[in-house]
């Protein structure tokens, strides 16, 4: 291979190994695979990590990290907090083929077992649930929103929607992606003071 600088190199190899997940799901994604893809050996990937957990860790982070990018400059674009929720609500739910969401049930399946992949899995899982309590707070400031704990409700807000996403991507013909958007509108505005169909998307 040509010679790359360090950051680099690591960056081919979180490139391989995402690549080889999205064929095989991150939990049959090994050493092996990803050198293979690379045209190289097991030994460079382990100079550069120091297991395949580091490697699938970063692979993970460098996916879920820019969806949530995404989703905060949807919320920003928003007007009011109420927009924002929903932004957050349409940018959240999983489209067609979502393969990023499936990364993300990958790690939480395997987590447990991988605790570079868990680590980096609550660190974004916090993010998430920061960036839902924003708007809450913001929605409590400007007065819209009524809500005696906003670290709570954004945790039981993310909760479902995880849970309702799970749903989508697993079971497509069970719940659609509207009736996720949907349903995590109804129980927002049950959370927060508004009244039906405050957040229709």
């Amino acid at each position: 291979m040509a010679r790359m600088s360090a950051d680099r190199r690591r960056e081919a190899i979180v490139d391989a190994a995402l690549a080889v997940a999205r064929r095989k799901g991150l939990a049959s994604t090994t050493v092996r695979d990803v050198a293979e893809a690379m045209g190289s050996s097991s030994g460079l990937i382990h100079h550069y990590f120091a297991s395949m957990d580091d490697v699938l860790a970063a692979a993970f982070e460098r996916v879920a990290a820019a969806d949530l990018r995404r989703t905060a400059e949807a919320v920003a674009a928003a007007g009011d907090p109420a927009e924002s929720l929903v932004a957050f609500f349409r940018a959240y739910a999983p489209v067609d083929a979502d393969w990023a969401f499936q990364l993300w049930l990958d790690a939480w399946a395997e987590a447990p077992r991988r605790p570079a992949l868990r680590a980096a899995s609550q660190r974004l899982n916090l993010a998430w649930q920061a960036l839902v309590e924003g708007i809450v707070r913001d929605g409590l400031r400007a007065g819209h929103f009524t809500c005696p704990d906003p670290g709570a409700a954004a945790w039981r807000i993310i909760s479902l929607i995880d849970g309702l996403a799970l749903q989508v991507v697993a079971h497509d013909a069970i719940i659609s992606r509207a009736e996720m958007i949907a349903w995590a509108a109804l129980v927002a505005e049950r959370e927060l003071g508004l009244p039906a169909g405050a957040l229709e998307a």
